[in-house]
């Protein structure tokens, strides 16, 4: 766990060093630096590219295992070498959390997926009553599983509840909405992270 925030420490310094850059260099030398910034990113981008293809050709069960691992799955998807596609992705990132939603009286839908808008479209239902953070729990839940699986989604649309009520017993739809408040208490599963 330590080195994934290390290595997200890192991204973040590279941001504010092209950042300084940016702001205190010649226009000239800002445009080179980044672009050796690129070449490098191209270089080691195609190295992964022939590890996945060699890989992929002899060891495809290593390659899913891999796949699967954050850090190597997000180095995938910045150089476009992702085994999985953006749905395939979505899904799995609900299934992961669905465990968690049950506990809480919950569920999810996916409705559809837009791609080039970069957006997933869902229907979130039921929520645990009498429990003051359900509604967060589940909408942390979902976005942050799908931001771990498919960052390229940028828009996460939930289907708005209707306005008549729904029979005693039915799951209740809840709408994701920006992030406001957080919880004194918060459950377990989130607080474990």
């Amino acid at each position: 766990m330590a080195e994934k925030k290390n290595l997200r420490a890192v991204g973040d310094r590279i941001e504010q060093l092209l950042d300084e850059l940016r702001a205190a260099a010649d226009p000239r030398l800002y445009g080179q630096a980044e672009e050796m910034l690129g070449l490098v990113t191209e270089l080691y981008g195609g190295g992964l590219a022939r590890i996945v293809e060699v890989v992929g050709e002899s060891d495809p069960a290593t390659l899913e295992r891999l796949s699967h691992d954050e850090l190597i799955s997000s180095l995938l998807l910045v150089h476009g070498l992702h085994p999985d596609d953006l749905e395939t992705r979505v899904i799995r990132a609900l299934e992961g959390v669905r465990p968690m939603l049950a506990g809480h009286g919950g569920d999810v839908e996916l409705l559809d997926i837009d791609a080039a808008a970069g957006a997933v479209h869902l229907n979130l239902l039921g929520s645990c009553h009498g429990c003051p953070s359900s509604t967060v729990t589940l909408r942390m839940a979902v976005e942050t599983a799908i931001a771990e699986a498919a960052p390229e989604i940028v828009i996460i649309d939930v289907e708005q509840p209707t306005e008549e009520a729904p029979p005693v017993g039915e799951p209740v739809p809840i709408t994701l909405g920006a992030k406001k408040t957080v919880f004194e208490e918060c459950p377990a599963e989130l607080v474990q992270r």
